[in-house]
């Protein structure tokens, strides 16, 4: 009876710090380091934060306001710190090692030396190795041949700090003196204390730097730092990039099931990251999904997962992420591939279900609804590179640049390495990720429009040749065909008097701003056909907004310009000659 009742204590004390939690990160930086200091028991808060956690959170507050927190974390806390502090990719970058260590050390020295004589003693003696020379002098040796460089404790154990780490490129001097001013005063620091402290212990450590195998302990470290981190998702790349995979929608329900525990003593051992989650802003089907959850337990548990596919993302990217607006993007990258994954799903349904999509989010993988939802912009990826191999601008030998502004904007996002889409400054960037069906749908129509222009153009029997003047693009080329089949005249640039020709024919009525008649649309439509052996129909079926779209275009560019005003220096939809 004594023992249950302990253990309800336990979770009312773990309750009480996860609400505790929530509510420092809803608060701002400041505010937050203030209520945490503020509270009854600033260590055992500090401690209940999930590594993940407390890391952006210093990182938030700004590490030199984070002293505190930091003299207050636990040892775990230190270390998965670290652990993504001081590697660039599979190996140690030997700068970050400095400047962390020193922190730490700062923050509480005598802390920092039992921390690294329990737990870090072997990442340590690797460090030290790359930065001193130790020598032992025998006893009838005269100091003074180590030379003015070396310093002693004992007159045994000489040491001298290397400068080899920091002999980089000759640009680089300037900031390669400071971080070599910060590491010798750590480690003379460091020494100072970890003699006083134990001084055998500091020969002993002196001894081992002497005979470390660097390549071995580095291979070491860097295995026991991804077992380490695998549990938080932080898979090594090879790994990692496996998120990337894409799965297709219908063998997504051959996969396995995932257990979800509905067990309210979790907590107790499975601490909840809350940044991740708090940082689901979009209003989609994941976000509406999850609110169907009423169970607690499961819905921390779809959070967890979350934070931990958001953890593979970066690793896969092989980004360091350390800021709020930098796991931001990660969160809102997660969130709109998952969505997408469950509207491919779900698209069974006339209305997008956001129960059906709680049931899929708590029976199997996010993971595996985010390959689904991902694989979807990969298909357009793949389809835009297959048929570029084989299109009639690429066998022309024209560049991307002749598909115009935006259709070119749209095939660039697709055929970088990771897909982009093209929001072209609609959302303040010009390239993001995909976040809805709506973006992917909105590209596949793009993606169609182009490929059936590019057939079209394939079948004229033509051969564009060089522009002295401008660029050469799917419009210009397209309307001064037409224009000089309208006129009679060979297929080639336009003189200026000759396009004033085609201008009077081009408009209905007098009043500006002029419309495009419909007999002169008519005469193009049937051009077109006239010229690839399609039906008129069938143009129309395939790129009828496409020419509707040309047809605007010209009204909004030449509607208000009065003939005698034309320049061809301005004109830009059709090819002009040089005058």
């Amino acid at each position: 009876m004594v023992e249950i009742s302990k253990i309800q204590t336990h979770i009312k004390r773990l309750t009480k710090l996860f609400e505790e939690r929530k509510k420092i990160l809803s608060l701002t930086p400041e505010k937050a380091l203030n209520a945490i200091l503020d509270s009854p028991q600033p260590a055992a808060l500090v401690h209940s934060f999930p590594e993940e956690d407390f890391y952006f959170l210093i990182h938030d507050i700004g590490l030199e306001d984070s002293h505190l927190l930091l003299s207050l974390a636990s040892d775990k806390q230190w270390e998965y710190i670290v652990d993504l502090e001081v590697w660039e990719k599979d190996k140690i970058e030997i700068h970050s090692i400095t400047r962390w260590l020193d922190l730490l050390f700062k923050v509480d020295p005598n802390r920092f030396i039992k921390w690294f004589l329990d737990q870090k003693t072997d990442f340590m003696e690797f460090y030290l190795f790359k930065n001193i020379e130790v020598r032992v002098r025998e006893t009838d040796q005269d100091p003074s041949e180590f030379g003015d460089e070396f310093f002693t404790y004992d007159d045994t154990f000489y040491v001298r700090f290397l400068d080899d780490p920091f002999d980089l490129e000759p640009g680089e001097r300037k900031s390669d003196k400071t971080i070599k001013e910060q590491r010798d005063a750590f480690l003379s620091k460091f020494f100072e204390t970890l003699a006083a402290f134990d001084h055998v212990t500091y020969q002993n450590v002196l001894m081992e730097t002497s005979h470390v195998i660097p390549a071995e302990s580095e291979e070491e470290a860097y295995r026991q730092r991804n077992v380490r981190l695998a549990e938080k998702g932080f898979l090594p790349y090879e790994e990692a990039i496996g998120i990337y995979q894409p799965l297709k929608a219908r063998d997504f329900e051959k996969q396995s099931p995932k257990f979800t525990s509905t067990d309210p003593d979790r907590k107790l051992f499975l601490p909840v990251p809350l940044y991740p989650a708090g940082m689901l802003e979009e209003e989609n089907l994941f976000t509406g999904a999850l609110k169907r959850i009423k169970i607690d337990d499961v819905l921390e548990q779809v959070q967890t997962e979350f934070a931990g596919l958001c953890n593979q993302i970066i690793a896969a990217d092989q980004k360091t992420i350390r800021e709020r607006d930098e796991l931001k993007s990660i969160v809102k990258k997660a969130c709109g591939y998952i969505s997408i994954g469950l509207e491919q799903l779900t698209e069974d349904d006339r209305e997008l279900d956001a129960n059906r999509s709680a049931a899929l989010i708590q029976s199997y993988p996010l993971s595996s609804i985010f390959k689904v939802g991902y694989g979807l912009a990969l298909e357009l990826k793949w389809r835009v590179e297959r048929w570029r191999e084989k299109s009639w601008f690429k066998k022309e030998g024209l560049l991307l640049s002749f598909w115009g502004e935006d259709w070119l904007g749209v095939l660039g996002g697709l055929l970088i390495k990771n897909p982009l889409f093209y929001d072209n400054y609609k959302t303040g960037v010009l390239y993001r990720e995909f976040i809805s069906m709506e973006d992917i749908k909105e590209t596949e129509n793009v993606l169609n429009e182009i490929m059936a222009f590019d057939d079209l153009l394939s079948r004229m029997t033509i051969k564009p040749e060089p522009v002295a003047d401008g660029f050469i693009t799917h419009k210009n080329l397209v309307l001064t065909l037409w224009v000089s089949y309208y006129l009679g005249l060979p297929d080639e640039p336009l003189t200026l008097d000759e396009f004033k020709l085609f201008f009077d024919d081009l408009w209905t009525g007098k009043d500006k701003p002029r419309k495009t008649s419909l007999s002169m649309k008519k005469l193009f439509l049937n051009w077109l056909s006239d010229r690839t052996g399609l039906t008129p129909h069938e143009i129309s079926q395939s790129l009828g907004q496409t020419l509707e779209n040309l047809f605007n275009e010209l009204e909004s560019e030449y509607g208000e310009v009065s003939r005698k005003d034309l320049d061809q220096r301005y004109i830009r939809l059709f090819l002009m000659k040089k005058s």
